[in-house]
């Protein structure tokens, strides 16, 4: 757990994408993610995490829905959403933090 600390510890807004390959919504969120990162470059990250392979934190954060979306600034959530979200108003979401 104290490493993913040090991914949400930091000064830019991080999008933590919950997920499993057998979930139908969580892999329509894969390009979905993929332009965001594109899209928002060095003023925000995006992270995948396989529920499958990181139980113990899916579990800590009360994952229960797939794909869930959450937004970390400063260590701190700031965001959270259970199922599909567009590109554009997750870019719109994420530059309320940057």
């Amino acid at each position: 757990m104290s490493k993913f600390g040090e991914l949400i510890d930091v000064e830019i807004p991080v999008l933590l994408d919950f997920y499993t390959e057998g979930n139908e919504e969580s892999i329509a969120m894969h390009s979905i993610l993929r332009d965001v990162a594109a899209t928002l470059g060095d003023k925000a990250k995006v992270i995948k995490i396989d529920v499958d392979k990181n139980m113990e934190l899916a579990e800590a954060l009360r994952v229960k829905g797939l794909p869930t979306l959450i937004i970390y600034k400063d260590g701190e959530m700031k965001w959270r959403h259970s199922g599909v979200e567009n590109t554009n108003r997750l870019i719109e979401i994420i530059q309320e933090f940057v």
